[in-house]
């Protein structure tokens, strides 16, 4: 069998090649006429193919101008049909010998499917009532000397697919609807921030410090200042520098990078929003993270209703609100209000059949912990869990009514978080003494941890006002808004291993 496969791959190859060769020939052959295709620098199209199907009546009987790929073409002796396809959709051209003359007639008959070219001519329908284009020139843009991938089977190896996303676009519509609509819903999301009054800003990229999360960054060098630099983990840190500073309602929306493992969540870079608010917290996140999630499924998509890989799902306001802890006795039966310290959480831990990180086992650590492997697999409609223990929330304002505890928020929908977001941490000597927590887990070996910003502190002593602050995995949320089964589905161009590695 493995050699039965080896040798149709092998005859793939020759036939590709064969195919290679003859557009390359066909190319040379335009060139020595003097028609080489790649010196046109530009075409005036006036219209796309929207445009004319859309406004067929007041367009029937006048001339266009259309451009675009050739996807499909039958040629019928001295008449022939062609689809070609642009930004916007397909059309059909009729394209005879009569209109062209033999010369042009020729020239057509021998481009290939894939090239790109320029239609004039007078729109009408055909006999099937198919709207298309009476072709009285064509013109040749660009010689594709790629064969795109065979009509009936097109491009469906996923690896493939990622790597050349490019064909993917060309060859199944519907990865470019997916992409539109990642467009639409960041439009959207930005849109509701603005008519609240947030601002959009920018900050670093290049960090001296790695801070704003738990997670690994990737290090760089910079060669004038001779110094290692980290691309940003987070951008939270910044952002709450512009609260200080008297920005009250900010937010940024762009690429973060973690130098972590790759999944079907996870892609080293992605794209995460924060926003901050000053004088609110973490309940009136709780609000508006609702609402930019439901407004966006109803104003893109028609419903707060969806359904993902399955699974139906509503968004509709208002979403399921319950303690961590809470959660976990609601899954487990054990309650950690009960349970005073390390030991006694150690013990509960092993009675469920948690395994535990040996660098993590601080009371506050294992219930998180123990949350993560019994109870958030099972949270399928939209689940706000809140109040997370203090030592996996450096960064969080404690729970006045109990300090083990910080006012923080994430969201669940189908076993997966999609939300994080804090009454944020403003007292200066707190967080200097976080930091220092972080600092000397770090030194134990969690590469994870956050590292001591002082400038960060230094801020934070001139005062922050009450501040609640949230972020959103945009990737996750557009591939649960898009029915997309893994991140790289939503990423145009998703990190891979290189083919020479493989």
């Amino acid at each position: 069998m493995q050699n039965q496969n080896n040798s149709e791959n092998q005859e793939e190859e020759l036939d590709l090649n064969h195919l290679l060769q003859i557009r390359r020939e066909k190319l040379a052959k335009l060139k020595e006429e003097g028609k080489d295709p790649f010196t046109i620098t530009k075409f005036n199209r006036t219209h796309t193919s929207k445009d004319v199907i859309d406004n067929y009546n007041e367009l029937e009987g006048k001339d266009v101008t259309v451009a675009g790929r050739i996807m499909a073409k039958r040629i019928m002796g001295k008449a022939s049909f062609c689809h070609i396809q642009d930004g916007e959709g397909k059309i059909q051209s009729y394209v005879s010998i009569n209109d062209l003359g033999e010369e042009s007639y020729k020239q057509f008959k021998e481009y290939d499917i894939g090239d790109i070219i320029g239609i004039t001519g007078f729109v009408f329908k055909t006999r099937t009532e198919e709207i298309s284009i009476h072709a009285k020139e064509v013109t040749l843009l660009s010689k594709s000397l790629r064969p795109l991938p065979e009509k009936f089977h097109g491009l469906k190896d996923t690896d493939l697919r990622y790597r050349q996303r490019y064909v993917d676009l060309i060859v199944n519509p519907e990865v470019k609807d997916t992409f539109l609509t990642r467009i639409k819903i960041l439009k959207e999301i930005k849109r509701i921030l603005d008519e609240k009054g947030y601002l959009e800003v920018e900050t670093p990229i290049l960090n001296t410090i790695a801070g704003g999360a738990a997670a690994r960054p990737f290090i760089t060098h910079h060669n004038t200042l001779d110094m290692d630099m980290y691309l940003r983990i987070a951008n939270e840190l910044y952002l709450k520098r512009l609260i200080v500073g008297g920005f009250d309602k900010v937010y940024e929306m762009g690429r973060m990078f973690r130098n972590e493992g790759m999944d079907i969540k996870h892609n080293p870079e992605f794209t995460n929003i924060e926003l901050y608010s000053a004088y609110e917290d973490y309940n009136d996140m709780m609000n508006i993270t609702e609402e930019i999630v439901a407004t966006v499924a109803k104003n893109i998509l028609g419903t707060t209703v969806i359904n993902y890989q399955g699974t139906q799902i509503d968004l509709t306001p208002a979403w399921k609100r319950i303690s961590m802890i809470d959660a976990i006795k609601e899954a487990t039966g054990v309650d950690f209000n009960s349970i005073n310290t390390d030991e006694e959480a150690l013990e509960a831990a092993k009675k469920l059949d948690v395994e535990l990180d040996e660098l993590k086992l601080t009371r506050g650590e294992i219930i998180n912990q123990v949350f993560e492997a019994k109870v958030e697999d099972t949270l399928v409609q939209p689940t706000f869990i809140y109040d997370y223990p203090v030592e996996v929330s450096p960064l969080t304002k404690r729970k006045p009514s109990d300090p083990r505890l910080t006012e923080r928020f994430e969201l669940f929908i189908g076993g997966r978080e999609y939300a994080n977001a804090y009454s944020e941490l403003n007292d200066p000597i707190d967080q200097y003494e976080r930091f220092k927590k972080q600092v000397e887990a770090r030194e134990a070996g969690d590469e994870e941890a956050n590292m001591m910003d002082d400038d960060f502190i230094n801020a934070l002593e001139y005062g922050m006002p009450p501040t609640g602050g949230l972020g959103i995995g945009i990737d996750r949320l557009i591939m649960l808004l898009t029915d997309s089964a893994s991140i790289r589905d939503v990423l145009l161009f998703p990190t891979m291993k290189p083919l020479s590695d493989h």
